[in-house]
């Protein structure tokens, strides 16, 4: 939207200029002029087209700084900020004694010529100063802080914001990771994304609403044990229509990263270049590996398709098929990995009884 308001008004501008400028020719060229006001128009949509290319090259170099302070860290952005308010300060002290000197009104220009040229000069030297002493000045503010100084040398990154969707604050285990110190940073629930649980809460429907109200509770709860790290972010994007959509704009836009456990809105954030934890992939890295040799304790659940099987499962989800083992189902066995199987449904173990083996040798 600012994109097209930027465009718009350098071509409004523009055309404004040529449809005004008309008047500025010699009164000998006006009165060749037979049509006074087709004249305008032409002059109008020509300077128009000019406005239209300088505000699409205005609109792209603003998107370019934009990104670029985006990903900026903040310590050399104020930094910055303030070398460049130093510098002015010199350079109006500088300039000030030679304001004040006696000069021709002939020269008159000379005075305004050295304001600005002083003023940008002694800008960019407090600028370039503030890139290479910037980190130490950093240090003396807070001394005692070594996180502040470790960020000042550009050795620790700050943590960046963490920005949470429906469907991971439903699931709960975001609660979990919280609590053991996993997740880090700023947590941000948008305020659509509330209204999004909300509407779930509300639903005639008896597992939405079961659903809906669920990501409330757990969210209550995440507030009330990390009150100072949770924010709700008040921003909207009327002009889009899913949650998922603005969920990418907003991590865009803060250069946060996505927490969500939903494959589709990964797939598209990564498209984005937006960042993203998935729990479902973290559940799925931290799963233990079982190498051939390695023993487990399992419990028989259910006979397998082939004579003698028995089928267990791992704490999370994995299959084990167990030779030998239809006789044990209902009760605990002691196995041995014999090998394992990716699949496209998932990892498979396949074991044996560690008496079994044992027996064999």
């Amino acid at each position: 939207m600012l994109d097209a308001i930027i465009i718009i008004l350098f071509i409004i501008a523009a055309g404004g200029i040529g449809f005004e400028s008309i008047q500025l020719l010699p009164v000998s060229v006006l009165d060749q002029v037979s049509n006074f006001d087709a004249l305008r128009l032409v002059t109008a949509g020509f300077s128009a087209l000019i406005g239209l290319a300088v505000g699409l090259v205005v609109q792209t170099a603003y998107r370019r700084i934009e990104a670029q302070v985006r990903t900026t860290p903040i310590e050399i952005i104020l930094t910055r900020a303030i070398g460049l308010v130093i510098g002015l300060l010199i350079a109006n002290l500088i300039l000030a004694p030679i304001s004040l000197l006696p000069i021709p009104k002939d020269f008159g220009f000379i005075k305004p010529m050295m304001a600005i040229f002083g003023s940008v000069t002694f800008s960019y030297l407090g600028v370039s100063l503030a890139d290479i002493h910037g980190r130490t000045f950093l240090r003396l503010i807070n001394p005692n802080s070594i996180e502040t100084m470790l960020v000042a040398e550009g050795t620790l990154k700050p943590a960046s914001t963490k920005i949470v969707d429906t469907s991971c604050i439903i699931d709960g285990r975001v609660e979990e990771l919280l609590n053991i110190g996993f997740i880090e940073g700023q947590i941000l629930v948008p305020k659509f994304v509330l209204e999004e649980l909300q509407q779930l809460a509300d639903s005639s429907n008896d597992q939405k609403r079961a659903r809906g109200r669920r990501g409330l509770d757990i969210l209550n709860s995440i507030q009330e044990t990390f009150p100072e790290r949770i924010v709700i972010h008040p921003a909207d994007y009327e002009d889009i229509n899913t949650v998922d959509a603005k969920l990418v704009a907003l991590a865009q836009e803060l250069n946060a990263v996505l927490v969500t456990n939903d494959y589709n809105l990964s797939k598209v954030a990564n498209l984005q270049k937006v960042m993203i934890l998935n729990v479902n992939d973290l559940a799925q890295a931290v799963r233990p590996i079982y190498l051939p040799g390695d023993s487990l304790e399992l419990k028989i659940l259910k006979q397998g398709k082939e004579p003698a099987q028995g089928i267990g499962y791992l704490e999370d989800g994995t299959m084990v098929v167990v030779e030998e083992g239809r006789s044990y189902v209902g009760g605990a066995l002691k196995v041995v990995v014999t090998s394992a199987l990716q699949t496209s449904a998932g990892r498979m173990i396949f074991a044996k009884p560690q008496e079994s083996r044992i027996a064999s040798q």
